[in-house]
């Protein structure tokens, strides 16, 4: 009878290999806010480079790139760095050399990381932008370099659109798809109708109605624009501005009568999502309206759109047309009741992680 000859323990693959350390500190949970993004600089070549990346998205352009790239390449990026960064030279943080949208979502993510650290220690947070420096990738590799195996993304876009939320998600993964050892991923869902967000815009009405000594005769809440064309492909991003709107008027009481939505940035020949911001500033600005309040619902943090559109561009068409007190109110940025709001997002979305 032929014996078989069996190995010893130490010969087998995974057999005698030491046991993991058990006593090993728990994996870290990191927490990455993105916004936007802005150029490193005012100069041409900076604002083209932002530029570039931002308008051959093809989630932002939907135009084929048949089309759309000669358009980019031949005319847009000729003309627009120029004009652009001059708007961001008006805004600029001399200070820091640096876009107030990066000086504001550096704060929110240092104020949401001491307001974390009572949660756990395990908990890292951490800020990049969609365009631009600091990157996504750059921050997920950093976060897992640090220990975490779990990443919670947090766009910080309180009305979804795939212009905007799903981007930073696609660009997330397009990141996981280079890595071996991926973490766990979990993306925060938009938060327009969150009774936090709701109360904390309310709240940046009725203090900034304090520190003025003239009454608004309207409260526009100018979002971000869209193509026509891209709700009617199912983009909830109209819908959403309107609820953020509706719930924003109740809880306003009888202020709320004074609110109305509207639309700003529209870019090229193509229909957007009316009504047109500037359109009805000087629409109202013309038929009477002398005090008018604009406060930009969709934006976590003050930006190019609200500090030189709005704060200028807007102003000067209001008061061009007979308007006389005008004021943008300032977004939620690192506010108390932004950091309260992202807090109380974080802790609901970590549950079962933490």
């Amino acid at each position: 009878m032929t014996s078989i000859k069996t190995a010893d323990n130490d010969d087998l693959p995974g057999i005698g290999d030491p046991m993991p350390d058990t006593d090993a500190p728990p994996a870290r949970i990191g927490v990455l806010i993105v916004n936007l993004g802005t150029p490193d600089g005012t100069d041409y070549f900076s604002v083209r480079r932002y530029l570039k990346e931002f308008l051959s998205d093809p989630r932002v352009i939907e135009t084929p790139k048949l089309i759309w790239w000669p358009i980019l390449n031949g005319i847009i990026l000729t003309v627009r760095p120029t004009k652009a960064g001059k708007a961001y030279r008006s805004v600029w943080n001399e200070e820091r050399d640096e876009s107030p949208l990066r000086t504001i979502t550096r704060n929110q993510f240092k104020r949401l990381n001491q307001t974390l650290e009572g949660l756990s220690d395990r908990v890292i947070v951490d800020w990049a932008m969609r365009y631009g420096q600091p990157s996504i990738a750059s921050k997920i590799k950093s976060l897992t370099d640090l220990g975490c195996d779990r990443i919670l993304l947090f766009p910080l876009y309180p009305q979804y659109s795939a212009t905007t939320t799903a981007t930073v998600n696609d660009k997330a993964f397009l990141a996981l798809k280079h890595m071996r050892n991926q973490p766990a991923i979990r993306t925060v869902p938009n938060y327009h109708d969150d009774p936090v967000y709701i109360d904390a815009l309310a709240k940046s009405i009725e203090n900034h109605l304090a520190s003025i000594d003239w009454t608004p005769e309207i409260i526009l809440c100018s979002y971000h624009g869209l193509p026509k064309t891209y709700v009617e492909k199912g983009d909830p991003y109209q819908k959403q501005c309107y609820r953020t709107t509706d719930l924003l008027k109740a809880r306003l009481g009888a202020l709320g009568d004074k609110v109305r939505c509207t639309f700003q940035s529209r870019f090229g020949p193509a229909e957007w999502l009316r009504p047109y911001t500037d359109e009805t500033i000087e629409a109202l600005a013309r038929t009477g309206t002398r005090n008018m309040l604009v406060l930009a619902p969709g934006f976590s943090a003050d930006c190019i759109e609200t500090l030189e559109e709005l704060g200028d561009e807007a102003r000067e068409i209001f008061e061009d047309n007979g308007g006389e007190n005008f004021n943008v109110i300032p977004c939620l940025n690192d506010s108390d009741d932004s950091i309260a709001l992202l807090e109380s997002i974080v802790r609901r979305e970590l549950s079962g992680w933490i």
